[in-house]
């Protein structure tokens, strides 16, 4: 769709909430799957929003977009949520223009992860961007500015060790695992969804901890089997669940679904098993935790594990900085020309209109400049004003200013 909402800076906000302040429980009250952002982009016109975007991860939902205000987006992500509007804006945080912006590089780069440098969630963004673009929810000026935000990420990604070393919330499962459990290689693993977390959790499982005990689980069975096939694990249908479950010694899910897939009578009696969670919202019933046999882990509690990677790579925090605050820059000049753009195209008319009602002398032996010079010269004096309108933001000042430029000295040739 063609938007017709403000394009300025200081309308583009972010509304959200994260690990900051939000536990897992409450972030998956307003964690948002597919259906859901279908929904919100069916609704967005309503609300007089028409280029947005939805980022909703295990660490975070945020809505990002040109509004009024904050509160439009808000009001709209909540009409998918169980959590409601008032809790949202109790916990959120809101930010507009170049804080907004800023906020976003941040997330592209994972400075503001979880487990600093999770390079995971520019993969997620990438998919959120997409949805909305495919369903032509993304203006000229979002596409621009996630075009930066991503460029900005590479530079990150190649040119610091911010995203060095295998840290992430699927590393930090196997890397519990590996301390908490012994003798892995006889013990039977189930992994519960395999989508891009699962994914990667199923091959750190293999890499790191060295068994191919393991079996996949997905509500899509031919995933599962293609995964299996690649790892030469083992699957099975989703109607076998249960009986996984039960036999599994570690189980680990990763789905996006709403509602609990491990239920406390799955697990009544069945002797100890290590649980982790790494779904928004949680996939394990909340009442398993009552069971004694039972050890519960979810992406909150694998966010605290610190090791010498992350100490490395809060060192090169600085460098990503300064990588973001040169890309940021970039953006809004590129922004700030292009509110410029009608007034330096209406200039370029002007002195089009003079040159063909003036004769413009030459300074090279008298006479009249020849058309080519007058187009060169119609050409430096625009990109003259332009510069001076990116430095002193005064446009209608330059209009004068460019004319008498463009009378004044004549023309060699």
């Amino acid at each position: 769709m063609q938007s017709s909402r403000p394009t300025e800076v200081s309308n583009f906000f972010i509304a959200g909430i994260n690990y900051k302040k939000t536990d897992a429980i409450t972030r998956g009250q307003f964690a948002i799957n597919n259906d859901h952002y279908e929904e919100i982009l069916k609704l967005a016109p309503i609300y007089d929003v028409d280029s947005l975007i939805v980022l909703s991860t295990c660490n975070r939902t945020e809505i990002y977009g040109f509004a009024e205000s904050a509160d439009q987006l808000i009001n709209l992500l909540c009409t998918q949520t169980t959590g409601d509007k008032e809790t949202f804006t109790c916990l959120a945080y809101k930010k507009n223009g170049v804080a907004a912006i800023e906020h976003l590089f941040n997330v592209g780069a994972g400075l503001d992860s979880q487990i600093l440098g999770d390079y995971e969630i520019i993969g997620q963004l990438k998919h959120a961007v997409k949805f909305s673009k495919d369903r032509g929810f993304i203006n000229y000026v979002l596409e621009r500015l996630v075009n930066c935000v991503l460029q900005s990420s590479k530079t990150i990604k190649n040119e610091t060790l911010l995203s060095g070393g295998t840290v992430s919330v699927s590393f930090a499962a196997v890397q519990y695992i590996k301390e908490n459990v012994k003798i892995i290689a006889d013990k039977k693993i189930l992994l519960i969804g395999t989508g891009k977390i699962g994914r990667n959790t199923c091959k750190n499982l293999v890499d790191y901890l060295g068994t191919t005990n393991i079996t996949l689980i997905n509500r899509s069975e031919e995933k599962a089997a293609e995964l299996a096939a690649e790892l030469n694990l083992k699957y099975a249908p989703l109607s076998e669940l249960e009986e996984y479950i039960i036999s599994s010694n570690i189980i680990l899910t990763a789905t996006n679904t709403s509602d609990p897939t491990i239920l406390k009578s799955h697990l009544e009696n069945r002797g100890h098993k290590l649980i982790i969670d790494l779904s928004v919202p949680n996939n394990v019933e909340t009442s398993v935790q009552e069971l004694p046999y039972i050890t519960m882990v979810n992406v909150d509690d694998l966010s605290k594990l610190k090791d010498e990677t992350l100490q490395r790579r809060e060192a090169e925090t600085p460098k990503a900085k300064k990588i973001i605050a040169d890309q940021l820059a970039g953006f809004m000049a590129w922004h700030q020309m292009r509110k410029n753009a009608p007034a330096l195209n209406a200039i370029k008319t002007k002195l089009n209109e003079i040159s063909i009602n003036h004769e413009i002398p030459s300074t090279n032996g008298g006479g009249v400049c020849p058309l080519v010079k007058i187009e060169e010269k119609i050409q430096r004096v625009v990109n003259s004003v332009a510069q001076k309108m990116r430095s002193q933001s005064q446009p209608g000042c330059h209009f004068i200013e460019a004319i008498n430029e463009f009378m004044g000295g004549g023309i060699n040739n």
